[in-house]
């Protein structure tokens, strides 16, 4: 049963059966699949975004992200989103997989890819609701972030981890 639907995720509750035959009731978030980019230079370096973000009521260090349109595959909202954050349009998006974000109540997946050959693009325009500055780090650079909490999100940390980890 619908309970709530919005322009972004819509939240049904459920009864479930459980794998050892209980029944059980569940609320599930369905805010639609999205992307996270890594953009990487040739230089042992790549972009991040600091972003406002309201929820948590400060800016954060990510990836450039978003959410895949209605029909949109994900390699088309990777090449959209990359541009749309930071300007730069890559000649070589690689996928690096899927994760879930919060599987004990939502289905949401980003899909994971790193950005190469990066070029500014004429077509950059930010949304207006979204309040970004591009920040350049260096690989160690970003792994130091990590482990020192300055980067606290979950799909950029999985992102850093699934690109760099072909490096080593």
């Amino acid at each position: 049963m619908e309970i709530y639907r919005g322009t972004r995720l819509s939240i049904e509750k459920r009864e479930i059966t459980l794998p050892d035959g209980k029944v059980v009731d569940r609320v599930v978030v369905h805010p639609g699949d999205a992307v996270a980019i890594l953009p990487v230079r040739g230089d042992s370096s790549c972009y991040l975004i600091r972003q406002y973000r309201f929820a948590v009521g400060d800016f954060i260090y990510e990836a450039p992200a978003g959410t895949l349109d209605p029909g949109e595959s994900p390699l088309d909202t990777a090449h959209r989103e990359l541009i749309e954050e930071t300007g730069f349009q890559a000649e070589t998006l690689i996928p690096r997989g899927f994760i879930y974000t919060t599987p004990g109540f939502t289905d949401e997946r980003i899909y994971l890819f790193e950005a190469h050959n990066l070029t500014p693009s004429c077509e950059f325009e930010q949304d207006e609701d979204e309040v970004i500055e591009v920040v350049k780090v260096t690989f160690a650079e970003i792994a130091a972030m990590i482990t020192d909490g300055r980067i606290s999100d979950a799909k950029t940390i999985c992102l850093v981890y699934r690109c760099l980890g072909e490096r080593r």
